[in-house]
């Protein structure tokens, strides 16, 4: 599943093509994806200018001068695609600009979602609602995860891909963000040293932000909308790489837990 990184990038491709420019048709070629699609939303977003666009957690946001935000997630296998030459099977959503650009919203599993939500209304809105701040923004910080993990018995891994505790991290990110902490994703998160937490923030954001620069990692259906892949798994340090030799020699190991993989060094993290 798309993590923050490929979000973000989908939404800064997005972005040259609708900020600003007026949505001049949105059509809907099925009635649902995970779940149905807002009736009306045609009707609200026709005519509509395109403010702004954001991301919340693994969520990316089309703002309009109408007070709307249209919410998408991607799923399992979604994409956009900026101005396809050809339509593909599996193009549920289009949406042509007053400037002519046309996007396509691709997904064959139909995982993702499209939802239509006030704007002044998001923070509420249901998958929000309960949401962690997020690893970029400055009040993730040292201090917050001390108190977040204060006590806990949970493994650390565990507890950053609760959404509660912060938004949007996923399995690969984690994986490499405690790699280069230096962090056992065993460890339980209230038996982690106070002074450990800083590097550990600092070790997110340095993974999300070189992710970011890369464009994502691609692993089966993610491509950006200009159609490239991302190219962050060339710089994996330890996912996906189960028995290559870590940055200090020793073999990595791998195990299953939860429907996930966790990667980790046993020499290098504690």
């Amino acid at each position: 599943m798309p993590e923050l990184p490929e979000v973000e990038t989908t939404v800064r491709g997005l972005a040259p093509v609708l900020e600003g420019r007026t949505i001049a048709r949105i059509v809907a070629n099925r009635p649902d994806l995970r779940r149905p699609l807002p009736v009306d939303l045609g009707q609200r977003m026709t005519g509509a200018r395109v403010t702004g666009l954001g991301r919340r957690a693994k969520y990316g946001l089309i703002h309009t001068d109408r007070g709307d935000t249209m919410i998408f997630h991607l799923g399992m296998s979604g994409r956009w695609r900026v101005d396809p030459a050809e339509p593909w099977a599996h193009d549920h959503l289009l949406i042509e600009t007053d400037a002519g650009r046309r996007l396509a919203l691709n997904d064959p599993r139909r995982f993702g979602s499209v939802d239509l939500v006030a704007t002044d209304a998001l923070a509420g809105w249901g998958p929000f609602a309960a949401l962690g701040p997020e690893p970029l923004g400055a009040e993730f910080n040292a201090e917050y995860l001390a108190g977040r993990f204060a006590s806990r018995a949970a493994p650390v891994k565990a507890l950053l891909l609760d959404q509660r505790v912060v938004a949007g991290l996923g399995n690969i990110y984690v994986c490499e963000a405690l790699h280069m902490a230096g962090i056992a994703p065993s460890r339980a998160g209230g038996r982690i040293a106070a002074a450990r937490l800083g590097p550990l923030v600092d070790a997110i954001r340095a993974v999300l932000l070189a992710a970011i620069e890369a464009g994502g990692s691609s692993l089966r259906d993610y491509a950006r909308p200009d159609g490239e892949l991302g190219y962050f798994s060339k710089q994996w340090r330890v996912y996906g790489r189960e028995g290559a030799s870590c940055l200090c020699g020793a073999p990595i190991h791998r195990r299953a837990e939860g429907g996930r993989s966790t990667f980790w060094c046993p020499k290098c993290q504690r």
